[in-house]
């Protein structure tokens, strides 16, 4: 077998390679440099793999320990291959931003602002849009990557280097300067290696989301905001708009306990703490960097009396003034930056929980009020591109990322939540009478008795089991670090498996009970959004008359009022297509976002959505503005949370240009959302397609449930694909189950994905859809495919969902899913299941272009091809391999050897996952 990395290699004629200068808009050029200098370096250390990434080596006879190599530079070589595609993508953008203007490129704010107001969207209607913007991805807990963060390092270098050598004016001893360095990166990550050798910690993973925000984010997310004001200004110029920092990113990392034991709330505390210490260090950094550059003298300058004013009492605050002035004698603006530095030093040292040295910043706000202060004197005193340019970056940064760099989401499922209920009613109420079941209105009276009556200050958790005590002292945490650190510490409690109002209830019971209710007698307000989380069809089915009982409730009105009058639902994309398959999932999604949109309209308060998306096609990860405008009209109105896991954390922020074209793509996407639908809106009735979606939907899902209920199926999966082994990736902190069992049903949707994903059957993404469109057809004869072919043509959210099928059809290789199948021991099992899995994907392929129209998968999108067909050689290899490595590691006996298929069988996955770009 012999392995294929780079097709058609610029030949190498000796030991040094003379790399071309990167011009035009192709990856070419830049696969060419990176390619050679990992040849370069393979020659270096294992000369055997060379002929590897030349395609001459036949890896069949290969000891595992050579196969492992093997399988570690094919990994990195497709690392390599995404910083080119991401370096050429981003040239792309300049080339058409610079030939055809900012408005040409999609995913901007120019260009639906343009659109905006060439089709008469005026000042108003934007201020109003602009009032409620709110928009926050959240970065989860369970990176699906197995990138560590000082992997992730060296690749942000090589981005770096490679836009270097972009420039034309180097000499060529500066160029091969560079092309050393690439390579020296190159070569320590193949000395570092990919994997984990332990399981991943909850600390390892908070650096790991932290690491995004040092290199890109504090820096771009205040230039988005400018980017909107700079688009605002060009298409409204007789308007003027105050920019809200309307873009903030929450976290999930060490405040999700959904299933996670290694999340406890000292673990919620240093987690917070870190947060916290990660913004704080940065505006350090920045304010110093201010007072270094901001030299200006009261000789050259008049200070503004206004700011003189201000200056003097900050001198007066710290507590040497004397010595500050002294210090800086004759410049006000490096003075007033010196007591800045100072109350900011002497937070960092309470946050460290040193005592403050001084004068220090209770929160956010003192900080952003001091640097207005200073951006306004400058401008007073006739510097406003000073004030702008310098220090306004600084305040919007203060103003975004505050005291707490995220918004920290804490979340648990309704199994641990209702077991410390029914110890608190065991503690109050003892063997007095018997417990209620909780689904019980007997259950309901007691929770809403209990938050109507005062709390009692007195109480203790000390007699509480420790699993309770552990989940008091948590929801305890809310109150203590948001008066310690930031009001805005905190994003929401996330209430997973909600499955009734009462289950919302009880969260709001907990949060009583653990002393986070604003008033003294603990019966009012709670501060902490309670948000329930409806992931499988039937709870997203309930949402509606599960959400209309919750806001009849006194006490959680109140509280939604006092958060801002809106209630946030988070809704699931993983389990629902695990329930029901891909059509299915997405159009129950879709009805209980309409559902939920307009019961909010009934009841008053705005109902908004938190989208539970993961990274691939199966777990909600499509294309981002696509995604976006398939929503409801109406649903979004300017506010959206998605989660952000794994490897599109990577993709999307690791580089500075990457990120802030990526956070401008979501915030335009949803701008354009909001103003389509104040047209889509206006009395749309309920039409042919809803019944179109409804019946395609339960057809297509009766198709995939008789296969999740084929007997053998669990014994099938477990035995053609990696799922088990994944466990052993160390890829995230949290156990593959929630409670320890061997069921489809506890199994978490991230392994699900990524086994199937991984032995190519990919049937997460497509199974029962062709079932769905036969059963369409065959009963609705011509009209019924006619009308397939209008809601192709017309309906978002269909045409999303079949674009994505065929992309996922792509992904699927029947000759490689039958040498998986080869593992199931039992002939019958393998047969039948096989049998089912290749007459659906020879159906759905056929059914997809039928409707189409098109004559091959994929038509429609010849980049997502051409990306594709560039890897496909490599993993179908890659897949092969380890079909062989599965069977040799679950056969072998001796130790030392099983170690060794290990360790080449772990790559195996890695690889597989790096090269899709997406493991769950």
């Amino acid at each position: 077998m012999t392995v294929t990395l780079h097709p058609s290699p610029t030949p190498s004629t000796g030991d040094t390679f003379a790399p071309p200068v990167i011009t035009g808009t192709s990856a070419k050029d830049a696969l060419d440099i990176l390619f050679h200098a990992l040849v370069d370096v393979a020659r270096r250390h294992d000369p055997e793999l060379e002929e590897v990434l030349h395609g001459r080596a036949d890896i069949s006879t290969f000891t595992p320990e050579m196969l492992a190599r093997a399988l570690q530079v094919q990994g990195i070589w497709f690392q390599l291959l995404s910083i080119a595609e991401q370096n050429a993508a981003m040239r792309r953008r300049r080339h058409i931003e610079r030939d055809e203007g900012r408005s040409a490129l999609g995913g901007s704010f120019a260009k639906v602002l343009a659109e905006a107001s060439a089709n008469g969207i005026d000042g108003p209607q934007i201020h109003a849009l602009l009032k409620d913007l709110r928009i926050r991805p959240t970065i989860t807990a369970h990176p699906t990557e197995g990138k560590r963060v000082t992997v992730l390092e060296k690749l942000r270098r090589i981005y770096l280097v490679l836009r270097e050598l972009e420039i034309p004016r180097w000499t060529e001893r500066e160029r091969n300067g560079l092309m050393n360095e690439l390579r020296d990166q190159i070569e320590l990550i193949w000395m570092t290696g990919e994997l984990h050798l332990e399981k991943a910690t909850v600390e390892r993973e908070v650096a790991w989301g932290l690491h995004f925000f040092d290199e890109s984010l504090f820096e771009m997310l205040p230039e988005v905001l400018y980017s909107l004001e700079e688009s605002l200004a060009q298409y409204y110029p007789d308007e003027t708009f105050e920019v809200p920092a309307f873009f903030q990113f929450g976290s999930w990392i060490g405040g999700d306990r959904d299933g996670n034991p290694y999340v406890t709330s000292s673990v919620t505390r240093e987690t917070l703490q870190k947060n916290a210490l990660a913004s704080l260090r940065r505006y350090r950094d920045r304010i110093t960097h201010l007072g270094r550059v901001l030299s200006i003298t009261e000789r050259s300058l008049p200070v503004p009396e206004k700011f003189q004013k201000e200056l003097t009492q900050a001198l007066s605050e710290s507590g040497d003034g004397r010595a500050v002035a002294s210090r800086n004698p004759g410049e006000p603006y490096r003075q007033f930056l010196t007591c800045i530095l100072r109350k900011l030093e002497a937070t960092i040292q309470r946050n460290k929980g040193s005592r403050p040295t001084g004068a220090d910043y209770p929160s956010a706000d003192g900080l952003i009020n001091d640097l207005r202060v200073l951006e306004q004197g400058l401008a007073d005193a006739k510097c406003l591109s000073l004030a702008t340019d310098m220090v306004r970056p600084v305040r919007r940064m203060v103003e975004i990322f505050r005291f707490s760099t995220v918004r920290l989401d804490l979340r648990e499922n309704t199994t641990r939540t209702t077991k410390t209920l029914q110890a608190l009613w065991k503690q109050r109420i003892g063997d007095r009478k018997p417990m209620p079941k909780e689904d019980t209105p007997e259950w309901r009276e007691w929770l809403l008795t209990e938050l109507g009556r005062p709390r009692n200050p007195e109480a203790t958790f000390d007699d509480l089991p420790d699993e309770a005590r552990e989940t008091l002292e948590t929801f305890a945490l809310v109150g203590e670090m948001r008066e310690q650190l930031d009001r805005e510490a905190f994003g929401s409690f996330i209430l997973s498996m909600t499955r009734s109002t009462n289950d919302v209830l009880g969260a709001y019971l907990l949060a009583k009970e653990a002393g986070i209710f604003l008033d003294a007698a603990g019966t009012e307000i709670c501060p902490l959004p309670i948000v329930p989380l409806f992931e499988t069809i039937d709870d997203l089915r309930a949402a509606p008359t599960i959400m209309k009982e919750l806001l009849n409730v006194p006490v959680v009105r109140r509280s939604t009022r006092w958060q801002g009058g809106v209630q946030e639902v988070m809704i699931g994309y993983s389990d629902s297509n695990k329930d029901g398959g891909f059509i299915a999932s997405n159009w129950e999604l879709s009805k209980a976002q309409s559902r939920l949109t307009d019961l909010g309209k009934q009841a008053g308060v705005p109902i908004a959505f938190f989208h539970g998306r993961g990274g691939s096609v199966s777990r909600g990860g499509v294309p981002t503005r696509r995604g976006i405008l398939a929503q409801p009209p109406g649903s979004i109105n300017g506010r959206f949370r998605t989660t952000e896991q794994g490897e599109v954390v990577s993709f999307k922020y690791a580089n500075r240009g990457t990120a802030a074209y990526q956070m401008e793509l979501l915030a335009s996407s949803v701008l354009e959302h909001a103003l389509q639908s104040e047209r889509e809106t206006k009395g749309q009735p309920r039409n042919e397609f809803d019944d179109a979606l409804e019946a395609l939907s339960g057809a297509s899902r009766a198709a995939y449930v008789n296969l999740l209920q084929h007997d053998g199926l669990v014994d099938y999966f477990q035995a053609a694909s990696p799922l088990d082994e994944i466990a052993l990736l160390n890829i995230g902190s949290r156990p593959a189950r929630r409670f320890g069992a061997k069921s489809l049903d506890d199994l978490r949707a991230i392994p699900w994905v990524f086994a199937w994903a991984q032995n190519r059957h990919a049937i997460t993404g497509w199974y029962g859809v062709g079932s769905g469109l036969q059963s369409f057809i065959e009963v609705r004869g011509e009209s019924g495919e006619r009308l397939l072919k209008r809601l192709f043509q017309e309906s978002r959210v269909f045409r999303l969902v079949l674009d994505e099928v065929e992309k996922t059809l792509l992904m699927v290789d029947l000759d490689i899913a039958r040498d998986y199948a080869g593992l199931v021991a039992d002939e019958k099992i393998r047969h039948d299941v096989f049998s089912m899995i290749e007459a659906e994907y020879e159906l759905t392929k056929r059914m997809v272009l039928r409707v189409s129209g098109d004559t091959e998968l994929a038509e429609r999108f010849p980049l997502f091809r051409d990306r594709l067909n560039g890897r496909l050689p490599t993993i179908n290899q890659v897949s092969r391999e380890q079909v062989e490595l599965l069977r040799r590691y679950r056969s072998e006996e001796d130790e030392d050897r099983r170690e060794a298929v290990k360790s080449a069988l772990l790559l195996s996955i890695n690889c597989i996952a790096v090269g899709f770009g997406a493991t769950g």
